[in-house]
C-alpha cells in the first residue's frame, strides 16, 4: 500500500468525508500510523531510541487518527437526529401532554399545563418550580444522551419514580451440596443480605432561545430541547461516572478503593500492576493488558470493554503482540468502536492519564459493573426575563449512579 504523509491525511481530515468515505479514511490513517510506528521500534531496536522525527511523526499521526475517530462519530450523531420538522414517521396527532407543553414553551401558556397536573392530582404543578416534560421529549433526552455520553452508553441502566434506589445484594449464599436421592437434606442457612444506595441528584442545563425560532411551527420541540442539553448533560454525567465524589453528584467507579487483585473482596476494585512505574514494561508491554483480561472472569468477559482515555489509547494503539502484530484496531464499520485484543474501546476524557501509580485503563463488563439511576420525569422552567430577548429554558433532571457489582471490571495500574 502507498505510504501517505501526514501532512495528506490532515488535509483530507478537513475535506468533510461522509459515511464510508470517512472510515476509508480512518483505514488509511491507521497504515501509515502502522507503517512509521515500525520504523520507530526499528529505529529503537537498531539504535537504543527512535528518532526525533519519526517520533512526532508517529504522535502527529495518532492524533490525525483520534480526529478520524470523533469525526466518524459525529456523522453518526448527526444521522441519528430526525429532520427539524420531526421527520417521516412522527405523530401527526401530539398527545394532550405534549400539546400543552408546546404552548406553554412556544408562548409561555401555563393554563393547559395547570389543568393537565391538576387532573392527574400531580404536585408539580407551578411556574416556580416549571413543568415536566410530556414522555416524548424525555424520551428524546435519554435517547441522545445514551449516543453521547460513553459511559452511561456501556452501562446499567435504571429508571426510578423516587429520590432514592435502593438495592440489596447478597454477602453469601445459601448453603448447598449434594445429596444421594434417599439422603437426608440439611437446612440451608439464611442468606445474609446487605444493601447499595443510589440517591439521585440534580442536574440541569439552561438553553436559550429567540422568539423567533419560538414562532416557528417547523421547529420540533422535542427535538430542539433534547439537542440544547445532550452536550451539557453529556459533559457534566462524563465526568461524574467517572471521578464524581458523591457529593451532589454521582459517585464514579474511580472514586471507589481498589486493591491488588490478589487482595480482592466486595467493596474495592481489584487492580493488575504493569510491573513498571508509569507505563507499560519495554519489552512485552502486552502481558500486562492479557494479565487484565484474565484477571476477569469469564462471565463477565463475555460483554466486557476497555475505557481510557484518548492519551492513553495513543499509548495502547503502540503495542504489539509476540507475533508483531498490533492490538488495537480501527473501528470494522461506520458507528462502531475500535477494538483492542477483539474488545471495544470507549473513550472517556475524564479517566485518568498514564502515570506512576495511576488507574489509567479499566476493564469490565459495565452493564453489570456500574449503574446509572435515573429519576423518572424531565422538568423545565421557562425564563422570559432573565435574559432578554432571549428565553431562557431552565432544565432539570435527577441522575445517580454507583458501582453494583465489584466484581466486574479490573483496573490496570501503571505501577512496579
Amino acid at each position: 500500500m502507498q505510504t501517505m504523509t501526514s501532512g495528506a491525511i490532515e488535509t483530507k481530515a478537513g475535506a468533510g468525508a461522509e459515511g464510508p468515505d470517512a472510515l476509508d479514511e480512518l483505514m488509511r490513517a491507521f497504515e501509515a500510523f502502522r507503517e512509521a510506528n515500525d520504523e520507530r521500534l526499528d529505529q529503537i531496536e537498531r539504535r537504543m531510541s527512535a528518532d526525533p522525527v519519526t517520533d512526532e511523526k508517529v504522535d502527529r499521526l495518532s492524533k490525525a487518527m483520534d480526529e478520524h475517530e470523533k469525526r466518524m462519530e459525529r456523522l453518526v450523531l448527526r444521522n441519528l437526529r430526525p429532520p427539524v420538522g420531526g421527520g417521516e414517521g412522527a405523530p401527526n396527532l401530539p398527545s394532550e401532554h405534549r400539546s400543552a407543553f408546546e404552548a406553554y414553551v412556544r408562548a409561555g401558556d401555563e393554563g393547559r399545563m395547570r389543568r393537565l397536573e391538576e387532573k392527574a392530582m400531580s404536585g408539580l404543578v407551578g411556574a416556580d418550580g416549571g413543568f415536566l416534560v410530556p414522555p416524548e421529549t424525555e424520551a428524546e433526552i435519554g435517547r441522545r444522551l445514551a449516543n453521547v455520553s460513553p459511559i452511561r452508553a456501556i452501562s446499567g441502566l435504571r429508571t426510578v419514580s423516587s429520590a432514592v434506589l435502593k438495592k440489596p445484594f447478597a454477602l453469601s449464599g445459601a448453603q448447598t451440596g449434594w445429596v444421594g436421592e434417599t439422603d437426608a437434606r440439611p437446612q440451608t442457612a439464611q442468606p445474609q443480605l446487605g444493601e447499595l444506595v443510589f440517591p439521585t441528584m440534580e442536574l440541569y442545563a439552561m438553553p436559550a432561545a429567540t422568539n423567533s425560532l419560538l414562532d416557528d411551527a417547523a421547529v420540533d420541540i422535542d427535538a430542539w430541547i433534547g439537542e440544547e442539553v445532550e452536550q451539557a448533560f453529556a459533559a457534566q454525567e462524563g465526568v461524574a461516572f467517572v471521578t464524581g465524589d458523591g457529593v451532589a453528584k454521582p459517585k464514579g467507579f474511580m472514586a471507589y478503593d481498589t486493591v491488588p487483585e490478589a487482595q480482592w473482596a466486595w467493596g474495592k476494585v481489584g487492580t493488575v500492576s504493569t510491573g513498571v512505574n508509569g507505563g507499560f514494561a519495554a519489552s512485552g508491554g502486552s502481558d500486562a493488558l492479557i494479565d487484565l483480561v484474565y484477571a476477569l472472569k469469564a462471565g463477565y468477559r463475555q460483554n466486557a470493554a476497555f475505557v481510557m482515555n484518548r492519551r492513553t489509547q495513543s499509548a495502547v494503539r503502540k503495542l504489539k503482540d509476540a507475533e508483531g502484530n498490533y492490538l488495537w484496531q480501527p473501528p470494522a464499520a461506520a458507528g462502531a468502536k475500535a477494538s483492542l485484543m477483539g474488545f471495544a474501546v470507549v473513550e472517556a476524557e475524564a479517566m485518568p492519564d498514564i502515570a506512576n501509580g495511576a488507574s489509567a485503563i479499566a476493564f469490565g463488563d459495565f452493564s453489570r459493573f456500574y449503574l446509572v439511576v435515573d429519576r423518572q420525569g424531565v422538568r423545565v422552567l421557562r425564563d422570559p426575563y432573565s435574559a432578554k430577548p432571549y428565553v431562557l429554558f431552565y432544565t432539570t433532571k435527577r441522575v445517580g449512579g454507583g458501582i453494583q457489582d465489584f466484581d466486574a471490571a479490573k483496573y490496570l495500574r501503571f505501577a512496579a
